[in-house]
């Protein structure tokens, strides 16, 4: 069987993730807490004295406190932050740790960790027709977080839909079993090629939403209960037939070896047709199922 075309028109992505602007957030929780602080002291003291410029300050000083603290972010390992400012991408912070952002961006919870996914067994029909059943299950990660926020709804629904289209499209592409000596891949006996090409097909249709598969592996594989007991036996049949065909081989090579050794070391003289008779029964009793009797001659070799 030809190679399998894997290629997948993706429309190319509109954003792509780039660093944002931030910087620690220590400090900056530091400036806030003494805002914060300035601002309920002069309160008090406005209120005390009956200041109404003391106590306007106050306000101004405990809101700018507030608005600072608005722009601390906590950011954890594995996960990262996309920033949004008015609608527009703003970048995304990967640093772990506390970081302090323009207040006014939204800030949406990525997680880079590696994850897997198992798809439900499918049944679906191999390249010849024959219903079998199939799972696979994909090792991925996000690596571009603006792509998987705004080029797809839901990156996580993306991927388990692909992975799963991906499974169908190699099971219909390639048999279960090949029963011929043509030496074509099947789904049963080539399985690190149809890995390798699932993988490849997988991340083909997930680039688009920044995910990079990692490695991807067929879970589950047999043959649809209705047809099972019948590939079964045709399995059987196949593996009766090869031992037969082994069987014969040898048997061949063994009657040749006696022939040879008889006439190299000249134990008897047999023309063409006892050597025949001699050929029947050695494959007889070399190739048949139960154990020979044997018939002891007592005349000559010619009775």
């Amino acid at each position: 069987m030809a190679d399998l075309d894997v290629a997948v028109e993706m429309p190319a992505p509109k954003v792509t993730e780039r660093v944002a602007r931030e910087i620690n957030g220590w400090p900056m929780a530091g400036l806030a807490f003494v805002l914060v602080v300035a601002g309920v002291a002069l309160f008090i003291v406005g209120a005390g004295q009956s200041q109404g410029a003391l106590i306007a300050v106050s306000i101004l000083v405990f809101l700018a406190g507030l608005i600072v603290a608005g722009g601390l972010t906590p950011v954890a390992p594995g996960r990262a932050r996309v920033l949004q400012i008015l609608g527009r991408y703003a970048g995304t912070i990967r640093t772990d740790g506390l970081r302090w952002v323009n207040p006014i961006a939204t800030r949406k919870e990525v997680s880079t960790r590696i994850r897997n996914h198992e798809t439900a067994v499918a049944k679906v029909n191999d390249a010849d027709g024959n219903p079998i059943e199939i799972a696979a299950v994909v090792v991925w990660q996000v690596e571009d977080t603006a792509q998987a926020m705004f080029e797809v709804d839901d990156f996580v629904e993306f991927v388990a839909i692909q992975t799963e289209t991906a499974v169908r499209h190699i099971a219909n592409s390639y048999p279960y079993d090949v029963h011929t000596d043509d030496g074509g891949l099947s789904l049963r006996d080539s399985t690190d090629e149809i890995t390798e090409t699932l993988s490849t097909e997988i991340g083909a249709r997930v680039q688009a939403a920044g995910v990079r598969v990692i490695e991807s592996r067929i879970t589950h594989l047999a043959y649809a209960p209705e047809i099972a007991q019948a590939m079964l036996r045709r399995q059987q049949a196949g593996a009766v037939v090869a031992a037969r065909q082994r069987i014969v081989e040898g048997a061949v090579g063994m009657v040749e070896l006696a022939l040879a050794r008889l006439s190299e070391h000249e134990v008897v003289e047999l023309d063409e047709e006892r050597k025949a008779t001699m050929v029947s029964n050695l494959m007889v009793v070399l190739c048949g199922d139960r154990d020979a009797q044997p018939v002891v001659n007592t005349g000559s070799l010619y009775q």
